[in-house]
């Protein structure tokens, strides 16, 4: 099906356009953008340096491409990258990689208004951003995660998978994946088990990581000591258990834990 594309747009020479592609009144394409199929662009929109994936929905007033805003970005060729069925709602913005090639959104993601995912940063799939919701510079937000009104989050932090962060949330370290988190600064508040459920996980991998969590916070071991102990049982308590320990012996700005009793 042929798309249509208003005749106030503005598209540069270097852009590519599928055909079937929508584009609203005075919306902006500018230099090195791909726009794959099916996806439709509101008015008023500024989209450079981007590629977008098949299908999605970007509203009114969105930018696109535009630099990171980095003191140590100096003009390096680096990119946006939007992958298929994702919505993107009005005055959303997506800044460009500054020192590393691209930011990126994955799959099925849902970005809503006022959005802000800062230059560097990585998004994985199916993950939602409520309005006002704004990461900073090299964040890492893993699948299905849930980021809540009016949160922010500080460069180089990251929120695992399927985890929740609360509306209002200032989030300056990392939230461990399946689990809830709140407030300023950032607390744990137990697993995120509506979520587990929802996304097909077994009561036998809720309960390993149920385990988990509470021989990490709530066993009065100290900390690395239960760390360890988890990672010699990770074989039994399986690869979504597994995945929780990784992320956190990786962490580069430590972990949220629990607020004291």
């Amino acid at each position: 099906m042929k798309g249509m594309i208003h005749k106030t747009v503005t598209i540069s020479k270097t852009a590519n356009i599928d055909p079937s592609v929508e584009i609203g009144p005075y919306s902006i394409i500018g230099e090195n953008v791909i726009i794959k199929k099916n996806t439709v662009i509101g008015p008023y929109t500024f989209i450079e340096h981007s590629e977008i994936g098949e299908n999605c929905k970007i509203s009114n007033h969105v930018s696109l491409g535009n630099p990171g805003q980095d003191v140590k970005y100096k003009g390096q060729k680096t990119k946006v990258v939007v992958g298929n069925n994702c919505i993107i709602r009005e005055f959303a913005t997506i800044h460009r990689g500054s020192i590393t090639e691209m930011t990126k959104v994955g799959n099925d993601c849902f970005l809503m208004a006022y959005s802000h995912v800062g230059h560097d940063s990585r998004i994985g799939n199916g993950v939602v951003m409520a309005n006002c919701a704004s990461l900073g510079g090299h964040v890492v937000i893993e699948d299905r995660a849930i980021i809540g009104a009016l949160a922010g989050m500080h460069q180089f932090a990251r929120v695992g998978r399927l985890s929740i962060l609360g509306g209002g949330t200032i989030a300056s370290q990392d939230v461990i994946p399946y689990t809830m988190s709140h407030g300023n600064h950032s607390k744990l508040y137990g697993l995120n088990r509506i979520g587990l459920v929802r996304a097909g996980f077994s009561k036998q991998t809720i309960d390993n990581i149920k385990y988990a969590y509470r021989t990490l916070f709530h066993s009065k071991l100290p900390f690395q000591k239960a760390l360890s102990i988890l990672e010699g049982e990770v074989k039994q308590l399986g690869p979504e258990v597994k995945h929780m320990l990784d992320f956190i012996r990786t962490t580069q700005r430590g972990i949220c834990h629990p607020p004291k009793k």
